[in-house]
This record gives C-alpha cells, structure tokens and sequence, in this order.
C-alpha cells in the first residue's frame, strides 16, 4: 500500500490575528456543525484507492475549537474510508488557553498522539499587537495540561523578528521554551503578507519595520541554542529532539501524497495532480450539502514543474537532495543543468555540492528564497 496524509482544515478562530492569511474566520457554532459533517461527507465520498494513511493533521483556523464529538465525527470517517496504521501520527492544531484538560484527554482517547500550537511568543504586549487572544500564562498551563493529559509529542511554534522585537527578546524566548522542553519546535522569521492589518500597521508607521540585520542574528541565535539543547535542526524552520520529525510536514517536503479536505484544503497525489477546495467556508458548505465537488482547481504538472518542486521542496530538509535519486526519477542531472547557478550559490556560500547531494548551508537555510529562485 502507498503511504498517503491526510490533512483536514478547520477555518474557525476566536478572532483573526494580524499577520494572518490563511482562510480563516470567526467562530459560528451553527456553521461548524455543518462544516463538521461536510468534511466527514467530502471524506466518506473520496475514492481512496490502495492507500494506507500513516499521518493524520487537524490545521486550520484553530481545530481545538472543535468539540471531541466533532473530531471524533471526522476521524471516524477517515477509518471508514481508508486503512490507517496503527501507529498513525495524529496532530491537532490548538491556541493556547482554547482547551481544558478534559478536552486534552477526551482528545487523546481518540487517538490524538501530537499537539501543534501557537506561543508565538512569551511576552504578553506583543501578543496583544499581534491580535492573539492568549497569555503566556496560558501557554504553560497548556503545555502542563498536555502532559498530563498524557501528551509525550508536543511543538511549539514561535516567531522571530516582531516590530519592536529585540534580539535580548527573542533569546529570552528561547530560553523559556527550551525550558519547558517540547519534542518540537517551529520557529519562524515573521513574514508579512499583503492584505494583512500587520501589513496595514507597518505601511502606516504605527510599528516599526523589522530590522533585516537582527532578523539574520536571531535566526543564528536559534540555530544556536537549539543545537546547544540537543535539538536536530532538520528543516529550515523546524527543529526536534532525536526521532520528533513532523512526519506529516515531512511529506510535503518529499512530495509524498498527502489528501486534504475541508476548505481551502490542498492535496497532491504523490505524481503529478494536485487540487484545491473551494476557499470559503460556507460556499463549502454549500457545495457539499448540495452534492457538488468542493473542488475549485486541479493542476497537472509536468516532469519540468514535477523536477523543479522536488528540488526546491526537498532542499528545504537540511539533509537535502540525493542527486543520483533525482536523475533516476527525473532522468535530469542537476549538475549539468543548473550548472552556473549552483556555481554561483555555491561560490555565495549558500549550498554545498558534491556528486551525490545538493543541500544548504546555515547561510543558504537563512537565504533559502534566493536558492530556491534558481529551480523555479
């Protein structure tokens, strides 16, 4: 059986934070019981093949606003569907201070084994200009409730190089999270998307832009004191303790297959289709419910995009690219072909080439866009 994902997309928020583009919205108890039962119909109807699903992930939005009924609801009609091994790696997104313990543990009864969640950051003022709803108290009472709710795989995401964010900041961010010792860590470089009110608010002068020189030192500074706590660095922006890897993020990175479903849900099925569901939430719905296809785009690639994704994608994994792999599935020698842009980058110090891999350096992982360029 081919090992496939499924990722399942809950849009729903307490309220929408300021950096935030994905397809979110406020929180409708009436919509998202009918949300909950399209996504079990969308799933129920799904052609899964000989496919066996060994990662599982509940992202969104903020899933643990979802009652255990309605998680439970969904996960049963992935087992109906498809076979799921025993040793799933099942992950749900959460906001701290959004569940209580009995939660955590009805939760964990239904074969949730991962906690993914946003701290974001410790300190509460830029929480507050980030438009989350929760503390740093609310994080650690979170992360106790996960373990004793019997949570032994957490991650933590954090974001580096806020407006107004000091290097002494973000070290001390660091240190609090590496205190509490998660399996996992996410830790990102703020990006700012157009259309956000973040956007809007740095445009206006209402908070100062990121420093670009302190951005590269924090991202250093991580880099660092991960290493030194014993944590693998293994993608750009993701580090875990010895056999932690986010398996499900890992398939996107290796472009295995991976089925999603819900709104806005992409999927790929691990050759050369990928597809994507309708963006609104209530729209659907509405599809749904009415008996329609939910989906809104499907994408055929060719063995150009198909090479072109499997490099960028790939080198995104510290490990990088095996080139003798590349060339036998792609019957293309990346050597050969991107000849003077890898001289260049490598000449930059941004990759390390040999005959049998293709992968960044600390340098290249800080500068990934400029590499990935050269492949897209």
């Amino acid at each position: 059986m081919n090992k496939v994902g499924i990722y399942i997309h809950i849009p729903f928020c307490r309220s929408r934070c300021s950096y935030c583009d994905f397809a979110t919205g406020a929180y409708d108890a009436e919509l998202c019981e009918r949300y909950v039962s399209a996504v079990a119909k969308e799933i129920s109807s799904f052609d899964a093949g000989d496919h066996e699903v060994d990662t599982i992930y509940f992202g969104g939005g903020t899933p643990s606003l979802l009652t255990p009924a309605q998680v439970e609801t969904i996960l049963d009609s992935v087992h109906k569907q498809f076979h799921v091994a025993a040793q799933t790696e099942t992950t749900i997104e959460m906001n701290p201070g959004t569940v209580t313990r009995e939660t955590l543990r009805a939760y964990r009864t239904l074969g949730i084994n991962r906690a993914s969640f946003g701290a974001q950051t410790f300190d509460d003022e830029h929480l507050r200009r980030l438009g989350r709803t929760h503390t740093a108290a609310d994080t650690r009472r979170t992360f106790d409730d996960l373990r004793a709710g019997d949570y032994e795989n957490i991650s933590f995401d954090l974001i580096a190089a806020l407006p107004g964010q000091t290097i002494d900041a973000w070290s001390s961010n660091l240190d609090r999270a590496l205190r509490l010792r998660p399996e996992h860590l996410s830790l990102y470089l703020l990006e700012i998307h157009e259309g956000t009110p973040l956007a809007e608010q740095l445009k206006r002068g209402r908070l100062p832009q990121p420093d670009e020189d302190a951005s590269a030192e924090m991202y250093r500074l991580m880099l660092a004191r991960t290493s030194d706590a014993g944590y693998e660095h293994y993608e750009i922006s993701n580090f875990c303790l010895p056999g932690y890897e986010s398996r499900h993020n890992t398939k996107y990175w290796t472009c295995a297959p991976v089925f999603g479903f819900g709104c806005s849900a992409h999927s790929f099925d691990g050759r050369n289709t990928r597809w994507s569901n309708e963006r609104d939430a209530r729209r659907y719905v509405e599809a749904i419910e009415s008996g329609r296809a939910a989906v809104v785009e499907t994408i055929e690639l060719d063995a150009r995009e198909l090479s072109a994704e499997n490099l960028f994608l790939g080198l995104r994994l510290m490990r990088g690219i095996d080139l003798p792999e590349h060339q036998a599935r792609f019957n293309q020698d990346v050597r050969i072909k991107y000849e003077d842009d890898l001289a260049r980058l490598k000449e930059a110090g941004l990759i390390e080439l040999s005959d049998e891999r293709l992968k960044l350096t600390r340098s290249g992982a800080l500068l990934s866009n400029e590499v990935f360029a050269a492949f897209v």
